[in-house]
């Protein structure tokens, strides 16, 4: 049970900006990508943003990060990375995330892969990790290597179970319908896709998901259990539990 509300704001077609609440009208936002329904959620509802949290520099997420600071001020923390201005508090492995009008402290994790200064910020029992990690998948390894995501994806697995994992897009169902190519016998999996399939017919969110489930029927979560490692070496014979069995299914996936 966490602690804080965390509401989803959807912008552009699959994209979830993370409004994070706590007592009063002091809020935060995750990776704004778009600053017009931010701005039409605090205008509408009166709150007042006073921090932004940024998990990596792609535009659909640092898109109305500025507009946002021009209009309201934020404090706003993020990876050390040229490429994002705006950063108040510039964030390391480690580091704390302080919103201290909201009575919330985030722990700072390196997470690279998806991007090479990539961040998730745990506390509360949330996670905020942007692209690192989905709803059974993983992102892109647009500027890392497979052994970078698969440390990355080792820090986040070993965060309790409990914990609710607030991923930045809508994916799941496409997610679902790789894994069970992966794992076609994952009986947590099949179930698991059942509950997406009718919650988007329902036109509901699938996401944020549970650490716990992740690790029963994320396939990138489970790059060293027999039935992954025995579906990547159909792809590339020989590939190891871990980083070569990631490697292989996320190529699988980036082809899928």
């Amino acid at each position: 049970m966490l602690g804080f509300k965390v509401e989803a704001i959807p912008a552009f077609t699959d994209n979830y900006i993370w409004l994070i609440r706590a007592d009063g009208n002091h809020c935060a936002v995750v990776d704004p990508g778009d600053a017009e329904p931010v701005i039409e959620r605090l205008d509408a509802e009166g709150l007042s943003l006073d921090y932004v949290l940024i998990t990596h520099h792609h535009p659909d997420h640092i898109g109305g990060l500025l507009a946002l600071v021009e209009r309201h001020q934020p404090e706003v923390f993020g990876p050390a990375d040229p490429r994002i201005s705006g950063i108040d508090h510039v964030m390391r492995e480690g580091g704390r995330a302080r919103l201290t009008k909201l009575g919330l402290d985030f722990q700072v994790i390196e997470v690279p892969g998806h991007t090479s200064s990539h961040i998730a910020y745990f506390g509360g029992g949330a996670l905020f990790c942007g692209d690192t990690l989905f709803s059974v998948g993983c992102g892109r390894l647009f500027e890392g290597t497979p052994e970078q995501m698969q440390s990355s994806l080792d820090k986040l697995a070993q965060l309790p179970t409990s914990t609710r994992v607030f991923c930045a897009h809508e994916y799941t169902l496409g997610n679902c319908r790789f894994a069970l190519e992966v794992e076609p016998g994952n009986e947590a999996l099949q179930r698991r896709a059942r509950a997406v399939k009718t919650a988007r017919e329902r036109g509901e969110r699938t996401v944020p998901s549970l650490l716990g489930d992740e690790l029963e029927v994320n396939p990138f979560l489970r790059s060293r259990a027999a039935g992954v490692v025995a579906a990547a070496r159909k792809r590339i014979p020989g590939a190891e539990p871990g980083s070569d069995t990631l490697a292989a299914i996320r190529a699988w996936k980036d082809a899928w």
